[in-house]
Formats: C-alpha cells, structure tokens, sequence
C-alpha cells in the first residue's frame, strides 16, 4: 500500500495572539488598502477621462495603477479576514492561487517599470523621435508584453514550484 498523505490547507501564522491587536491590524490593514484602491482608483480616473493624459507616460501609469491593485488585492484581503475572523488557515488551492497571481502582478509590475523606463529615456535623450518610436501601437505592444511576460514568469515559477513538490513527494515515496 503505497504512502499518499495530501495537504488540504496551511496554517498562517499569526500576527498577534490577543483579539484587540488582531483588530487593530485589520484596521491597519483595512486603511492601507482603502488607500491604495482610492489613490489607484483615481489614477485610472484621472487617465481614462482627461484627454490631455493620453500620452505614453500616462498610459504607463495608467497600466501601473492597474496591476498596483491586483497586487495588493491578492493578499491584504485575506490577511484582514483572518484578522477579523481569528482564522488562521488558507487551503491549499487558495495558497496556489495568491501565489500565482501575486508573482503574475509583481513581476508585470517589474517590466512595466522598465518600460516605463526606456519611455522617459526616448522622451529625455531623443525628445524629436518620441512620438515616431513610442506610438499608440508601440506602446500597446510595450504594455502588452509587460503583462505577457508577467503570466510567464508567474507560470513558469508555478510550474517549478508544482514538480518540486512532485518531485519531493516521489523522493518520500521512495525513501519510505
């Protein structure tokens, strides 16, 4: 009979043990992400409505507010359930998941700030080609491709993360 044990869910640690400093995280927490919806949110606002901001910078922006949000709307959420709820356990699918979209926004957000980058050098070192080298299209598939590569790397880590423990479960396996 072979050995299989599977994990169903995790247990975070706690931030605090008694109930008055987990709710006053939860509030710490509840006010940092209602400032970064708020300061996105009005970034994407101010972009998408104003037409005098519909240059490439702005649209970089606008791009960066976005995937600023996805950030932190994969994890302070449940962070301020289990501080609100005194819970302490995530599942395992719902692990894999923030992971996953954690690394996919994080690393989209890292090329779109190089992007954004060689915007501001055209813009400063060749200031008579910038509208030739960074039009419409270019920047679109510029941003595009910042948030491509962030599923790739997203994926390709989850990948590896996935047949390491494949690989160390066969290693149990065996070894047993």
């Amino acid at each position: 009979m072979p050995n299989s044990s599977s994990i169903s869910e995790f247990l975070l640690l706690a931030l605090a043990d008694t109930r008055q400093l987990q709710l006053l995280h939860f509030w710490l927490l509840l006010g940092i992400y209602l400032a970064a919806l708020l300061g996105n949110g009005l970034i994407s606002t101010a972009v998408a409505c104003d037409h005098r901001l519909h240059t490439p910078m702005y649209f970089f922006l606008l791009n960066l507010a976005l995937l600023d949000l996805g950030c932190i709307s994969t994890t302070l959420p449940k962070a301020m359930a289990n501080a609100l709820w005194h819970t302490r356990a995530i599942s395992y699918a719902g692990c894999a998941a923030q992971v996953f979209f954690f690394l996919f926004f994080l690393s989209a957000e890292y090329y779109l700030l190089t992007v954004m980058a060689y915007d501001r050098y055209i813009a400063i070192c060749k200031p008579l080609h910038y509208g030739t080298l960074l039009g419409s299209r270019a920047c679109a598939t510029m941003a595009a491709a910042a948030w491509g590569t962030g599923k790739s790397c997203s994926v390709d880590t989850h990948n590896t993360e996935a047949s390491r423990n494949l690989s160390v479960s066969a290693a149990m396996f065996y070894y047993l």
